[in-house]
This record gives C-alpha cells, structure tokens and sequence, in this order.
C-alpha cells in the first residue's frame, strides 16, 4: 500500500491536513461529475504549487495527430482525447489586496476535505495565515447537479477571523486551457466570443479540428452573513478569459459568501448560434432555484440513486468506503441517458487513456448498469458499438478484411481506432470478442432478445466473418490458429494461439450461427432483411462452422490446463511471491524486453475465458487453471483482482478472495499502483461491483432464473445489495447465519439458491 491518508468513513472520502505533495492525488478521489460532465478537485482560488487542472464535458474530444518513433501501416492518424474544456470554477480571492494561495500562506490550519457520496457535494476548509498577517477561514463546496446537468454551483465561504478587511472576489471564466497529454503541445480549443450581461458572462470557443462548440457560462452572487447584498462590479475581458470583481468591507466574524452558478451548454445538445441564449436558460432556471435549492435536489437525486444501487456492508468500514465510492464514481461518470456517450478507463478524474472507450464497457461495465439502472441503460451502451459498426468494418478494411468483417477499435470516441501502439491496435483483438458477450450477457440477464434481430445480429455476424479470416489453417497443426496476437495480459505481445482469444472466436463464431437459427424462428422478416443486408450464403456459414469445430487451443498434459499461449511452457515459471519487493510494479521497473520475456501476467486471461464462460468448465478445471496461473499473476492492471477475486469466492477460498476485493475496491482510496495522481480507475470499479455481487453474492443466471450461492467474508458481519432482474427487484441480505430475500414487485418470482428453486412474493421476506 502506497498511501493511507484517506481516514475510513461509511458514506464520505475525507482527508485532514494539508500537504503540498498529495495535492493532485487528492485532485483525482475527489473528483466530482454528473454524467454530463465533470472535474477534478482543483481549488478554486489561485495556486502556484503542483497540479493538475482537469475539467471534462461528456462527448467532446480532439483528434490529437499520433506521435511514433516510425509509422507502419495501418496505424490510426490521431488519438482521440477528452479534452480539458474551458475552467469556470475560478474564483480568485484577495484579502487586503492579499492574494489567497495556500502555496504561499504562511500557515494553513484545520485543512480538511470531503466528498459526500450520500448526497453528492465536495467541500474543502481550512483557516489560512495570508503573508499579510490577516488570518481567514474558508468554506468552499461545490457539486455538480444531476438535476440541471449543464450547471454546477459553488458556496465559497469566507471568514474572518482577525480585525476589519477588505475582501475581493474575482470569479472568472478560463478558456484559454490545455491539455497536460497533448502529444504535441497544441491548443484544442479557440475562444470565439466573450460577452457578459450584468452578472452573466459567457465564453464561446470551440475545439479545434472536431469544431465541437460550447458557451462556458457563470452567475455570481454575494452574501454577508447569510444575506443577499447588492454589489457593483468590475468587468475585465482578456484574450481568453472574463473576470468580475467584487469588493466588500468586513468586520471581524463577519462571513462574506460568493455563490456561484456555471457550467458548459454545447451544440451537441443546443442549436450552435444560439448557445448564450441556451445559457441564460439554464442560468434562469439555477438562479431561480438558488443554491440552496439546487443542492436539495441534489440530495434527492443522490438518495434516488442510492436506493437501487447502493452495497451496505457491516462490521468493515474501509470495504464499505471502498464500494460506495466505487459505486458513486461510476454514477459520476455514466447515467445513460444518452447513447452518444461511453465510459472512460478514467471517466472525468483525468486525462490518461484520452477519456475514450474501451472493451473495459463490454466485460466489466455492462452487468453494473443491468442490474442498477432501467435495462434501457445498458441496451444505450450495445446500441453505442451498433452505430459504430460501419466504422468498425472501416477499421478491418484498413488491416486487409473484406466482405463486412469488422473488428471493433481498442480505443474510439466516434467509432475509428485511434489507439497507436502496434502489439495493441492490430494484435489485442480479443475486444473483438467482448462485444459479443456484452449482447449474450445483456440477452440473458434482461430477456430482451429483441435487441438481437433489430440490432445485435449484425455485430455478431461482422464479427464471426472476422475471426474467420482471421483464422487459418495449420497443415503442421491440422487445425486452425490464430497467429500474431496480444491477450488480456499485454505482457506477452505478438504471440500465437492466446487460449482466451482462440476460445472466443470459436464461440463467437458458434453462438452467431444459434442465434441466426433462432432469428430464422422467430423472426423470419427480420432474418430475411439481415441475410439480405449482409449477403450471407450457406457456402460462408459453412465455412464459419469449420473453423469454430477445428480450432486448436495449446494444452499441457504435464500441468494439466490450458496453456495461455503456444510458448508458454518455455518460459522460466518462477512465482511472483518469489520476486524482489524492489522489482515491484515490474512496469515501472523493468524494461519491456525483460517483462516480454517473463513468465509475468498483468491480469486475468485463461482466467478470464474461466470468468466469461465458467458454466462450460467445472470447479476442479478452474481450481486447476487459478493454481497455475494466479501464482504468476501481478495484477499490475486495474481490472486483475476483481476476476481473482470473483473466482476464489466460487472457489470458497475466502481469505483470498476478499484481500482481491479490498485491493480492487480500495485501488485508488489506497492508490496500490502509485498513480492516482493521472486519475481514478472508473471501468474496474464495475468489476468491485461484480467482486460482490457475483463473488460473494455468488449470483447467475441460470435457465432465464435468477440463481444465489451466498457466502460471506469473515471480517464482515453482513451484506445487502439489490439487482433489478427483468424489472423485479430483489433484495439480497447475506450475514453470518442466513441469507434472506425480498422482492420488491408485484408477481412472484423464483429463484435459484445452491441449486434449489424458491419462490419469494411481493413485499415478503424469504429466509434460507
């Protein structure tokens, strides 16, 4: 553990002290966002010492040009970026003409911050010695509303706590920004207008190249000693910025207030001609409100959310910290509403990964939002990979594919590939596979098999046409391989026959040809239209169906398992436990050449195929493949120890599986891969979720029923969470003696428990 300054706290993230080098770590735990849109915990006022500004609105990227050493072919033109967008939480502030810089305070007391993940609010206090001798408190919260989702507000309290002072606010708005990861220094964005209207003023810029188009906006108010007072104010226009001022006289104890309403408006939801005037709409409505107002229903909101998805654990308070803020951050970053949007490895708490989507949304994401959301979340998130499919055959055209194959993007914001490096863009193909298992797992879980002829059917197939050019016959083998690849532990790259990916592709390839049966059946218009669509012939289904019946998969008689790849065995197999603590993240610490050569894996992958398809494997199999291959495990990807952890639960090996589950839900609480600084790992907590759920919790779906094999971590005393199955909604206590049901619905259910059929009622209880 490399940091453990976060104090334990059931419902809020909460660090006391001030400390210069733990500035922008905490810039990435306390990020806030709204789904829409979202920052990191940068201080309003000014400050000189180390960090790193991020403020990110949902959508908006910038083809930032690619930088390699040595261009290959194939390789995409740009990496798409979220990008910085224009700062509107600045607030400068200045006592006696003394400017507020905690960098440059000569003392700073009583420095404390919280993020309220109940109710959805940030706040930072401290008392404050400025170089002028005048000391000061400061009470700064802000939140980002799920209600109005284009505005955030802010209550920045100061008080003073010795003699009479003059106390100057200067709120502004800030397009002239960058990003920290621009690959060569460029500016994203150019400010086209700034205006202002009495207390309103506004920036419109837009990004360069993607000309996305977005009108920053902010309203202040001022309040002494809770009351509204009337003040004049400067106005000052810069290159890229706009600066009111406001001055006001206090008396000792006297606490001045500067509340402040801003946010972004942008043309991928306003008409672009008119975003001032879509701005003053929404500032109408936020001011109107008020800020108490707005934060009540924040609250709302937040308890709203909080009632499907919350995990309650007892008798452990860091596991507890670690799910809810894992939950909370994930509610931050997506909401569904619109189908537009993705997830982003780091969601809105940084730049790393360039916001973008990744197949972490397929494998990880999906289950979360299926069982905590309206099912109509999780089939926007299907529908986002349907309407980049032309983009993803586009993609498998450039890399020599034809006929519709497709091989959907390591990284997109809009459908093209933009991630660079070789051993990843052409050879991590697996995602491929995690496209389909998305729409197999969202078809099992919701019931909802009409997804499939009116949009799935044709991801599967320009899919299955894919792995089967991608496949080709070895005379040496008398199978079919798959050369050239990178697994899920991107540790080995360039490799051939990964297990997980030859094992996907022929399932792929297998459950298209099923469900093509099946669409046949049932939807024999919707059939017709496809075979028509894609110019399917029996000829091509044939030869899919020979390559999924003879697919080689590397196998060790003497171990007994599968084997991750042909050349495995011919590594040296010496177990992580016996590497130098000082060799420890080897990423950071060894060349690449080294870790290629190693028998080291940075996350599940023949683990992973278990995880994925485990009703095809029994206990002793996956006993086995975890003996083997975990010991060699790591885990220096975030998305490792929740499979682990998933898989030593069904294993009922608890102690391992819940040191898993506090290492994937405490990642970045405790920041065990020493860069929370870059930002939060949004994408695996899905996979914390899951550590509980279908660890613990033990659920499946088994035969289109809800199925529990409930076990409980000794360091706790009880658990409870809730999933919405098909719109029924169960909720699951599990303690140390019992394990209860109850339903919240109108018809009775059955489910599964340890293998045994049990019918729960509305509004009933049930104990086993």
């Amino acid at each position: 553990m490399n940091q453990d300054y976060i104090k334990p706290d059931n419902w809020s993230i909460i660090e006391e002290g001030f400390d210069k080098d733990r500035v922008e770590s905490s810039e990435s735990l306390f990020s806030i966002g709204n789904g829409k849109m979202g920052q990191r915990a940068n201080f309003e006022e000014q400050y000189t010492g180390e960090t790193f500004q991020g403020s990110y609105i949902a959508g908006i990227y910038y083809p930032d040009k690619t930088k390699v050493g040595w261009w290959k072919n194939g390789y995409p033109e740009y990496f798409a970026k979220v990008l910085n967008a224009p700062n509107w939480i600045g607030i400068n502030v200045f006592v006696n003409g003394e400017a507020l810089d905690l960098n440059t305070c000569t003392k700073v007391a009583d420095y404390r911050r919280e993020l309220n993940m109940k109710e959805g609010w940030y706040q930072r206090s401290f008392v404050a010695t400025l170089p002028n001798d005048i000391t000061i408190k400061v009470i700064a919260t802000r939140f980002l509303s799920l209600e109005l989702d284009e505005t955030g507000a802010i209550d920045y309290q100061v008080e003073l706590i010795s003699g009479d002072a003059k106390i100057t606010f200067q709120p502004y708005l800030d397009s002239g920004v960058s990003n920290i990861d621009a690959n060569w220094e460029e500016k994203f964005w150019k400010t086209i207008e700034i205006s202002s209207t009495e207390n309103q003023g506004f920036i419109v810029s837009k990004t360069l190249k993607t000309e996305f188009h977005a009108c920053t906006f902010m309203q202040s108010e001022i309040l002494l000693n809770g009351k509204k007072v009337e003040l004049d104010h400067k106005e000052e226009k810069e290159q890229d910025k706009i600066i009111f001022t406001y001055e006001i006289s206090a008396e000792k104890g006297d606490v001045v207030s500067l509340q402040k309403f801003a946010g972004y408006v942008t043309d991928m939801n306003h008409d672009r001609n008119d975003l001032v005037v879509a701005a003053k709409n929404v500032l109408s409505k936020a001011v109107g409100k008020g800020y108490n107002g707005m934060l009540q229903d924040q609250k709302d909101a937040w308890a709203k959310t909080w009632e499907m998805a919350d995990i309650s654990i007892s008798g452990d308070v860091k596991a507890q910290q670690g799910i809810r803020f894992n939950i909370f951050q994930l509610n931050q970053t997506y909401s569904g509403k619109d189908e537009r949007l993705n997830i982003g490895p780091k969601g809105f708490t940084g730049e790393k990964y360039g916001g973008s989507t990744y197949w972490d949304t397929e494998a990880y994401c999906i289950p979360f939002y299926m069982a905590t959301k309206d099912q109509q979340v999780a089939r926007n998130l299907l529908a986002y990979r349907y309407n980049h499919l032309d983009k993803a055959i586009e993609n498998a055209e450039k890399l020599g594919f034809t006929n519709g194959a497709a091989l959907y993007p390591m990284v997109t914001m809009n459908g093209e590939e933009s991630h660079n490096e070789w051993e990843i863009t052409f050879e991590e193909i697996h995602r491929n596979g995690a496209m389909v298992f998305a729409i197999y797992n969202y078809v099992r879980y919701t019931g909802d098999f009409d997804y499939i002829p009116e949009k799935g059917l044709e991801v599967m197939i320009a899919i299955a046409r894919f792995w089967q050019q991608r496949a080709n016959f070895s005379k040496d083998k008398n199978k079919f391989v798959i050369l050239g690849v990178t697994g899920p532990n991107e540790y080995e790259n360039n490799v051939n026959n990964n297990w997980y990916t030859n094992y996907l592709a022929k399932w792929c390839i297998e459950y298209c040809l099923e469900t093509l049966n099946k669409v046949k059946d049932g939807h024999s218009e919707d059939y017709d239209r496809i075979y028509g669509l894609t110019n399917l012939s029996e000829a091509e289904l044939m030869k899919w169906k020979e390559v999924a019946e003879n697919m080689y998969f590397p196998y060790s008689e003497e171990f007994g398992v599968f084997l991750q790849q042909d050349g495995f065995l011919d590594k040296e197999l010496i177990p992580v436990e016996k590497l130098e603590k000082t060799s420890r993240p080897i990423n950071q610490k060894w060349s690449w050449d080294r870790i290629l050569r190693s028998c080291y894996i940075k996350q599940a992958d023949v683990l992973q195929g278990f995880y994925f398809f485990e009703d095809r494997f029994n206990d002793a199999e996956l006993a086995k493949h975890f003996d083997f291959y975990e010991p060699l495990t790591v885990h220096e990807s975030s998305l490792s120890p929740c499979v682990h952890s998933i898989q030593a639960a069904k294993l009922g090996r608890m102690e391992q599986a819940y040191e898993f589950y506090v290492r994937t839900s405490r990642l970045d609480l405790d920041d065990y891969n020493n860069e929370v600084k870059e930002g939060c790992h949004i994408t695996s907590m899905a996979g914390t979720w899951i550590s509980i759920v279908e660890g613990f919790g033990g659920m499946r779906v088994v035969n289109d029923q809800l199925s529990f094999d409930t076990r409980i971590p000794d360091q706790w005393d009880a658990y409870s969470f809730k999933v919405n199955f098909r719109n029924q909604i169960v909720k699951v206590n599990v303690t140390k003696a019992k394990t209860t049901f109850k339903l919240e619905g109108t018809e009775p259910i059955n489910i599964l428990v340890k293998g045994k059929s049990i019918e729960v009622q509305p509004n009933n209880e049930v104990e086993v």
